[in-house]
């Protein structure tokens, strides 16, 4: 399974730094030439690859990590997503409820990547927490999980797992989706909850 991230901001380096700690190889790309983030990338860790997007979207496994605002430009990199899992860690802060279907952020990014399967995830967190080691107080952080594809929930679910997290699914999109996102001026209940499991 390849993996790749779209957006390299502090929400796009914090999943990079996830997956360089667990040597676990991952695209990045955004809509620049990857040569102007390459140094950045490299600090970060030798399993970190800079692409172009054109490149990036070839990956199986595509973590949106892009403004709310920038994920339909994202979409148009392929005329279709079918086969590929697409990771929605955008929160649509500042977007009115009325301009979202359903008044979901989550089903407006499923929208736009026809034929992919969507999982809301990773998002809840601050990049400056989603930043640090998962493994805390002898117990691993939780990252919550959303979608309407079960199957699609237990593959990034164990992705989550092999990154040092701990999981764990809130259902639909338009149950558990609506926990974790942002729209208008307001935040869903579990946004910025940092809670870790013990096993």
């Amino acid at each position: 399974m390849s993996c790749a991230i779209i957006g390299f901001g502090k929400i796009g380096r914090a999943l990079a730094k996830a997956f360089a700690r667990k040597g676990i190889e991952v695209s990045v790309a955004t809509t620049r030439d990857p040569e102007s983030f390459a140094a950045d990338a490299a600090a970060i860790g030798p399993t970190i690859i800079p692409k172009t997007l054109a490149e990036a979207v070839k990956a199986d496994v595509i973590f949106l990590a892009v403004r709310f605002e920038a994920h339909p430009d994202v979409a148009k990199a392929l005329p279709t997503w079918q086969g590929k899992t697409i990771v929605d860690v955008t929160n649509a802060y500042g977007v009115s409820p009325d301009e979202l279907v359903d008044q979901s952020s989550a089903k407006n990014v499923a929208r736009a990547f026809t034929g992919a399967k969507l999982v809301k995830g990773f998002n809840h967190l601050g990049a400056a927490t989603l930043d640090q080691d998962p493994a805390v107080h002898g117990g691993r952080r939780v990252v919550f999980l959303a979608s309407d594809d079960d199957g699609a929930a237990d593959e990034i679910g164990a992705l989550a797992e092999n990154l040092g997290f701990s999981p764990i699914k809130l259902g639909g999109l338009s149950e558990g989706g609506l926990l974790v996102q942002a729209r208008g001026n307001s935040w869903g209940r579990l946004i910025f909850k940092d809670l870790v499991k013990f096993d």
